[in-house]
């Protein structure tokens, strides 16, 4: 009994294997409590979250550019224009993928650390108890698999057909990665369901109106000029 009592517990995991647990834990567990933990572990920081984007956006962005790279020259080939912009193989996608991933990775940390900001400010308007660091941890659990998930997705879209099939896939995906990414609003900011969604959506909204409005004076701007360089055109070819 005293040797039971006496024997050492397992030890926590660490490093990798810590980050992996948390990851496989804000995905396959849907509910508030997993966030509740994470948001209180003394884990939860934004250095972690920003290494944690950096690392599945790098992935991701690698595997995508070189299937990019191989749909852009197959393109290229059916239409004669190898010749012209298809040399240099798949050394030249490989080069481009390594130089553009980091970069890529950087900006979607920037990106994130915004995204965080804004949907943690709107949270705390709403009567949220969280905090910057603990939503970016929660977040970033969320967002880091999907990332390197979408990446190896992406190389098995490039297959025919198949493709097609995980395209689907990476749809249903994302959707689910929206309700998770509700839910951790909720868990980390102990609050409603309307104050959860509204803090996530709310800036997306705000944005997409923002665009729509853009586009549309951009156009009321430039319809005249439009109008008149496609009546020109239709006046040169009236015989």
């Amino acid at each position: 009994m005293n040797d039971q009592m006496n024997a050492p517990t397992p030890a926590a995991p660490s490093g990798m294997a810590s980050w992996f647990s948390v990851w496989m834990a804000a995905v396959t567990k849907p509910n508030e409590q997993t966030f509740v933990d994470m948001a209180n572990s003394g884990n939860a920081k934004a250095t972690t979250a920003y290494i944690w984007v950096f690392i599945g956006s790098l992935v991701s962005f690698f595997l995508a550019s070189l299937v990019q790279g191989a749909a852009m020259r197959q393109m290229m080939q059916q239409y004669g224009a190898s010749g012209q912009f298809g040399g240099g193989g798949i050394g030249v996608r490989l080069i481009t993928a390594v130089c553009g991933a980091p970069i890529a990775a950087v900006i979607s940390v920037i990106v994130f650390a915004i995204v965080v900001g804004i949907v943690q400010f709107l949270a705390k308007m709403f009567g949220g108890t969280g905090t910057f660091d603990q939503l970016a941890y929660a977040l970033a659990a969320i967002s880091t698999p999907f990332a390197l998930i979408s990446g190896v997705l992406s190389l098995l879209s490039a297959i025919p057909f198949i493709g097609l099939c995980f395209g689907i896939v990476s749809l249903i995906a994302g959707l689910y990665i929206l309700v998770l990414e509700v839910i951790a609003v909720k868990g980390v900011n102990q609050f409603g369901w309307g104050q959860a969604a509204g803090s996530l959506l709310l800036p997306f909204i705000v944005l997409c109106c923002c665009l729509s409005v853009g586009v549309i004076g951009v156009l009321r701007i430039l319809g005249p000029r439009i109008s008149e360089v496609f009546n020109q055109i239709n006046n040169s070819l009236t015989p």
